[in-house]
């Protein structure tokens, strides 16, 4: 009798990644956070519903599935529906926790952070769970039917021989599951205009907090900043954020500032969702000296034309802030 030597580890982890194709319900995953990605940053797709569509099961049900998919992989392990309760209960528990972890990074708790921490994540639970699945043998693994899920959630709530009484509080039960999933749904899809509409427009220093902003500039030096902007009009909105720098003089008589000069700085736009906060990289730079006040202007989809300057354009502004610098 010839003993073949046993695999080594590395032999091993390349043959499951390797030679063994991916389940399809991880294939599916796999699938769905693709096109999650894609509907949250495609310009065309990320103000539609279809984004909210695919974003749902990714906050609450795929961490959680994939993280149960790698504790249990054997069929059996754990009945249907404890595999999609918990699958549940875990992505609720697992989201909120990304979120706090964030909070004390760098980063902070921002939409390219959130997604990229829970992409790579689920990536993680599904390379850790097909590996478990492919080092049972293939009569012992999980694996996902159509047909076998409709059985065993039909054996689950409506068991043969059951009681009529029991058999109508296992229906009153699914009637409810479903009430619940399609009333969540509704509200997220279909959120209550009934609140205050704004924007939130706001500067940050280079440490991204409220502290550390540029006071004494030098002309052709870079000055870096955060610009911030929030769209809680309850449409999509396409704001324009100019800078313009301004010396200004102040009259004591009056007790007013007068704007002697004001020169365009920069300009962009950006385009963002209901309830979407962006933060942006700014380098704030003076071509010349002279100047002790930089304006920052947010216009909200109405932007008036360059006839309009000084503090007429300051007023036709949505949200302006500004800052008081010295120059060298």
């Amino acid at each position: 009798m010839i003993h073949l030597p046993e695999e080594t580890d590395i032999e091993k982890i390349y043959s499951v990644f390797f030679k063994h194709e991916l389940p399809a319900d991880l294939a599916l995953v796999v699938i769905w956070l693709a096109a999650g990605i894609v509907t949250i940053y495609l310009p065309v797709l990320n103000a539609t519903p279809i984004r909210i569509v695919l974003a749902f099961p990714i906050l609450f049900f795929i961490p959680g599935y994939c993280l149960i998919a790698a504790i249990f992989p054997k069929e059996g392990d754990i009945g249907l529906i404890e595999r999609i309760m918990l699958s549940i209960g875990f992505s609720i528990a697992i989201v909120p926790l990304i979120g706090f972890g964030l909070n004390f990074t760098p980063w902070g708790i921002r939409l390219d952070p959130i997604v990229i921490s829970l992409i790579l994540l689920t990536w993680v639970m599904v390379l850790l769970a097909h590996y478990q699945r492919a080092i049972l043998p293939r009569e012992e693994r999980f694996r996902v039917s159509l047909s076998a899920i409709a059985d065993r959630i039909r054996q689950e709530f409506l068991p043969e021989g059951e009681r009529g009484v029991d058999r109508l509080l296992s229906v009153v039960l699914i009637l409810f599951m479903l009430a619940v999933i399609i009333t969540t749904v509704y509200v997220i899809l279909a959120p209550k205009e009934g609140g205050e509409r704004f924007s939130e427009f706001y500067i940050l220093g280079e440490k991204q907090t409220a502290a550390d902003y540029p006071d004494v500039i030098t002309p052709v030096e870079n000055f870096p900043m955060y610009i911030g902007v929030g769209n809680h009009e309850y449409r999509s909105v396409t704001y324009t954020i100019e800078t313009w720098t301004l010396r200004t003089e102040f009259d004591n008589v009056t007790n007013s500032s007068t704007i002697v000069e004001m020169d365009p700085n920069d300009r962009f736009s950006l385009t963002l969702v209901n309830n979407e906060t962006r933060v942006i990289p700014f380098n704030l730079v003076v071509n010349k000296a002279g100047y002790n006040q930089v304006e920052f202007l947010l216009f909200n989809e109405s932007v008036p034309g360059p006839e309009v300057t000084g503090n007429d354009r300051i007023r036709a502004s949505y949200r302006d802030l500004h800052l008081w610098v010295n120059d060298r």
